[in-house]
């Protein structure tokens, strides 16, 4: 009986393993199934990213924008903001 104990024990060891190895948390298929879910969000994740960049730059042109077209109405139409004083001096 002492003979075919270690051997049984041993068997049934590998079996627990074996079956974690396919069916518990840390399976194959699981860690494949991770890596495929991983794969996918790091692909959203740089579609957000490219998103973010483009409408930083978006609003970027947009104050920059804002700028360049008030410079211009106080050069040409004479702009003039509130509290301030607008003084012509001709040649």
């Amino acid at each position: 009986m002492g003979s075919r104990l270690v051997p049984s024990l041993l068997i049934a060891l590998l079996v627990v393993l074996h079956g974690q190895l396919w069916l518990g948390r840390g399976s194959l298929p699981n860690v494949a199934k991770l890596r495929t879910e991983l794969s996918e969000q790091n692909q959203r994740n740089s579609q957000a990213m490219l998103a973010n960049h483009q409408l930083e730059a978006e609003v970027r042109d947009l104050k920059e924008g804002l700028e360049m077209v008030e410079e211009q109405a106080r050069m040409e139409l004479g702009m003039v903001k509130t509290n301030e004083i607008y003084v012509q001096i001709s040649r």
